[in-house]
């Protein structure tokens, strides 16, 4: 099955021989029909939606048969246990960028690009545990991590911070659809700006119906069926197909292969397409000794920090995971952050070292562009599995798509139901007008986020493009929010200054980043990850120092025992603790 070719001495690529000529794996010809993907898109969203509103139901009949609160709808009662805390963090931290992005950066720089990937994003939600204890045992009455900032620094810091919440899940939930979309066109030749719109339908019904506790339920259900297709992956990768003994040889014959040889591997009738850094043949650029098989990777280690920084701004600026530490008990809520993170490093570490190392092991005729649109694992998929290896792939996205989207949709009603319709609309909203607020609102967000990711796709942006990005946005916020929940000397004005000076400076960085290095401001010169990291580390040191050397000169001192009080509670008697 193996390709010989030959050249003025004998040598023997391991691609397979099926690949021979082509200049792309997919090549615009979809594997799956149109109509799988309206399958899983449409079919498997109604089949969920109404499963879980079922559930939703006989829970509430078997609980007393009390309708739905505001407080129930955005809280979960605020009585979730451990273990369904712990799934809920999974699910949601599993993005698409999770499964794609992964294996993409497994095929850019090697082994060190999963670990970066996985490591660095374990680390902020384990740390997150920590404001988990402190927000149980200081403001246990809350709804929203906006509704605190509002409680200690005041309505300037309340808008500044609802700002900066609405920037994050408009970036991950566009994320979630600009890789989904891209990979459901190329699975199925459904068209991406179709599927960017029918995607979200499948969040829509279930979260409207049951809220919080409908979106636990329903990412529970997700994380089970991800889990099952990476294990399906990993035992195709090295156990039935190949072995990690073959994986690791096929990776050291990749690295081998001259310019000249790659050209010939990647070429028909004696005419070559071959451009380096286009596909997985030779050395990795700045790896020790060009390996896939090395730490010590100068393009792994920058998209690490890249990855870390990036990442705070993703689980500390996102009203989700508050959300999610809001609705666990007292007793659960740390538990349940520590343990998802370390359950949810497996995903992507597994996968990228599976599927992303098994790509350039083949050297399978993955493009640049087809790796940074999240295209790495449907493509070792479909050549494992062939048609099932593409499916499955498929209805692993679409829950990773379907859990975090419900998250995201329900954090962005919160935030507009008690910031923005009960602060500065209608004070005095009772519990029933803030229900129909936070649905309505989860509908209306469920149809603008296809817009979102067509918009984006317009402007050329791909999956990994917008990951690196997204740092430099919601990077500076990171700091003062820490800062609020755990130092009492933290000024509210400090830290109104310190989010907005921190993105100012970023993307200045960023931007004069980019003239300095190439000379020109475009999409492909942005998206360099040495500018990219220049406007990551700007975002969150910048203010991080500004907000600490204010709070010194003018520090706050503020009492957190009286903080509870300033948080206004809808039907009290419905919560339970």
């Amino acid at each position: 099955i193996w390709k010989k070719v030959r050249m003025a001495t004998e040598f023997v690529s391991h691609q397979p021989a099926q690949y021979a000529g082509q200049d792309s794996f997919f090549g615009g010809e979809a594997p799956l029909s149109q109509a799988v993907g309206y399958v899983v898109v449409l079919g498997f969203g109604a089949a969920f939606s109404i499963f879980t509103t079922i559930i939703v139901m006989l829970d509430k009949k078997f609980s007393g048969g009390k309708a739905i609160t505001s407080e129930q709808f955005n809280t979960a009662g605020r009585s979730v246990k451990t273990g369904l805390t712990a799934s809920v963090i999974v699910s949601q931290w599993t993005w698409a960028a999770t499964l794609l992005q992964s294996s993409n950066v497994a095929w850019q720089y090697g082994v060190s690009g999963p670990f970066w990937y996985a490591s660095g994003a374990t680390v902020q939600v384990l740390l997150f545990g920590v404001l988990a204890i402190s927000l149980k045992k200081v403001a246990p009455s809350a709804h929203t991590v906006c509704e605190i900032v509002n409680a200690r620094w005041g309505r300037a810091a309340h808008i500044t911070f609802l700002c900066f919440c609405f920037m994050a899940n408009i970036i991950v939930t566009s994320m979630l659809l600009l890789g989904g979309a891209a990979t459901v066109e190329a699975l199925t030749g459904m068209p991406r700006k179709l599927a960017s719109f029918l995607i979200p339908w499948g969040v829509i019904l279930y979260t409207a119906a049951g809220g919080l506790k409908a979106t636990f339920i329903a990412s529970y259900i997700h994380t089970v069926i991800i889990f099952a297709v990476l294990i399906t992956m990993i035992t195709m990768v090295y156990i039935k197909e190949y072995s990690s003994t073959q994986i690791y040889n096929f990776l050291e014959e990749t690295i081998s292969q001259t310019d000249e040889q790659c050209s010939e591997i990647f070429s028909k009738d004696g005419v070559s397409f071959y451009e380096e850094g286009k596909y997985a043949c030779g050395m990795v650029e700045n790896n020790n000794s060009g390996s896939y098989l090395t730490m010590l990777s100068g393009g792994g280690l920058m998209f690490g920090i890249i990855n870390i920084v990036g990442n705070f701004g993703t689980v500390f600026v996102d009203q989700s995971y508050w959300q999610s530490a809001i609705a666990a008990k007292p007793t659960s809520a740390s538990r349940g952050y520590l343990l998802g993170g370390i359950c949810w490093f497996a995903i992507p570490f597994s996968l990228a070292t599976s599927l992303g190392l098994a790509s350039t092991a083949l050297m399978l005729p993955i493009t640049k562009d087809e790796a940074g649109s999240g295209l790495v694992p449907p493509a070792v998929a479909y050549h494992l599995m062939g048609n099932a290896g593409s499916f499955l792939i498929l209805t692993m996205l679409f829950m990773a798509i379907v859990s975090t989207g419900s998250a995201e949709s329900i954090a962005v009603s919160s935030l507009v139901a008690y910031d923005v319709y009960r602060e500065y609309i209608n004070p005095e909203a009772t519990g029933a007008q803030i229900l129909m607020v936070s649905r309505v609102v989860i509908v209306v967000f469920g149809l603008l986020m296809g817009g979102l990711s067509v918009l984006l796709d317009i402007m050329g942006l791909n999956l990994g493009w917008v990951y690196l990005f997204m740092g430099i946005c919601i990077g500076s916020a990171v700091v003062p929010l820490w800062n609020m929940m755990t130092w009492e000397k933290a000024s509210g004005t400090g830290a109104v200054i310190a989010a907005w000076s921190g993105f100012v400076l970023a993307v200045i960085g960023w931007l004069v980043g980019t003239v300095v290095q190439s000379g020109s401001i475009t999409i492909e010169n942005l998206g360099k990850s040495e500018v990219m990291l220049s406007g990551n580390l700007i975002a969150i040191c910048s203010s991080g120092i500004i907000h600490y050397v204010f709070s010194m000169i003018y520090p706050q001192n503020f009492n957190f025992d009286t903080l509870d009080a300033n948080i206004k509670l809808v039907e009290v008697e419905e919560t339970s603790g």
